[in-house]
């Protein structure tokens, strides 16, 4: 945006923005859950043995808290990226 050009700053961004997206997908996990959809990555799911109905059905069970943990996870990698 600001005409810079710096190989490590296009790659710090690229790390914050995968890291707010994952995050944004986490915090609006209820309210699509509350329209019947789940935007969750399933291999994630699949290896909790969690699926979309748990989610959807609100369940706070152990293996359904470990998913949102891998995924938040992914998202504290890319800032760990950054610094």
């Amino acid at each position: 945006i600001l005409g810079m050009r710096d190989i490590h700053a296009d790659h710090a961004a690229s790390h914050i923005g995968k890291a707010q997206g994952i995050v944004t997908c986490l915090r609006a996990t209820p309210y699509h859950c509350t329209r019947q959809k789940v935007f969750l990555p399933m291999d994630i799911c699949m290896l909790h043995g969690v699926s979309q109905e748990d989610f959807i059905r609100g369940k706070q069970e152990k293996n359904v808290r470990d998913v949102i943990y891998d995924i938040a996870s992914q998202a504290h990698i890319h800032l760990e990226h950054v610094r």
